[in-house]
């Protein structure tokens, strides 16, 4: 495994944090099944674990961090603020839970995980995750699915611009004008489901098939690549071992300017998996 970590480039965050190119996803690795789902991602080289509060795994994830031979400082742990504790003292009190259930004493990268608009908070969200940064209960701190107003009014209200916003992208849902404002303003893209979940419109898609073929790779590293290529950080999830080495080796070929452009052609309006438009959706 060791070739397949030293080809991972890493991706320095506006706060100085590196953080590899690609993640690995927890969601639904809970128990003592989950810890080893983790463990065996760890053991295939992943090195970036991303957890939510609301997923109820924090332990798990802290329990494999414990179990793993490779040590916590070459480790980089996530996790997210759920909407129901945006106010400023739930959210600090939050933030030290989420610690106390991972039995970490410290998270590399926290995120608020949705904006909640309609409850108007994410800014005293935003100003308890700062808290916890000079507190050193985090190392970094960013966002999830925050549109750019929302960033906006975050950097316009604290001075502090997020290291990160998590948002849902893969070729159906390209999301190119909010990659290239992330660009514009030190904020690196990572996506969360960066293969659709792994819909049929997605994985029987012709262009995307010939592509990989012409590489001799599957289907999944070709859009695990695309994701790279463009300077987002795919955070993919698999509990098969194979497949996550599968996943995670896709740095030894490049696509083309041609072939990223008739990927990102693919997506189309309605193409988020799910009815959550961050301008409207609640997150509890």
């Amino acid at each position: 495994m060791a070739n397949i970590i030293q080809n991972i480039p890493e991706i320095t965050l506006n706060d100085g944090l590196t953080l590899p190119a690609i993640g690995f996803g927890t969601y639904l690795l809970n128990g003592a099944a989950g810890v080893n789902a983790i463990l065996s991602a760890v053991s295939a080289g992943y090195r970036l674990l991303d957890s939510v509060f609301n997923y109820e795994n924090e332990g798990a994830v802290g329990e494999a961090v414990r179990r793993s031979s490779v040590p916590r400082e070459q480790m980089l742990i996530a996790s997210k603020l759920p909407g129901r504790h945006q106010a400023y003292k739930e959210a600090v009190a939050t933030i030290q839970e989420s610690l106390f259930r991972a039995h970490l004493d410290y998270y590399d990268l926290y995120l608020i995980h949705w904006p909640n608009p309609g409850r108007n908070l994410y800014v005293e969200a935003w100003q308890a995750l700062i808290t916890a940064r000079q507190w050193g209960l985090v190392r970094s701190i960013g966002v999830c699915n925050f549109l750019p107003e929302h960033i906006e009014r975050l950097i316009r209200k604290t001075g502090v611009t997020p290291s990160v916003n998590q948002i849902e992208l893969y070729p159906l849902f390209a999301q190119k004008s909010q990659l290239q404002w992330h660009r514009e303003h030190g904020i690196v893209t990572e996506a969360w489901s960066p293969l659709g979940r792994k819909s049929k419109a997605l994985f029987q898609n012709q262009t995307i098939l010939d592509i990989a073929a012409r590489h001799g790779k599957t289907l999944s590293q070709v859009i695990l690549r695309w994701h790279t290529q463009r300077g987002a950080v795919p955070i993919p999830k698999s509990t098969t071992p194979g497949r996550q080495i599968e996943n995670i080796s896709i740095f030894d070929f490049t696509l083309s300017e041609e072939e990223l452009a008739a990927i990102t052609a693919l997506s189309r309006p309605d193409g988020r998996t799910s009815d959550q438009d961050p301008a409207v959706y609640e997150e509890f």
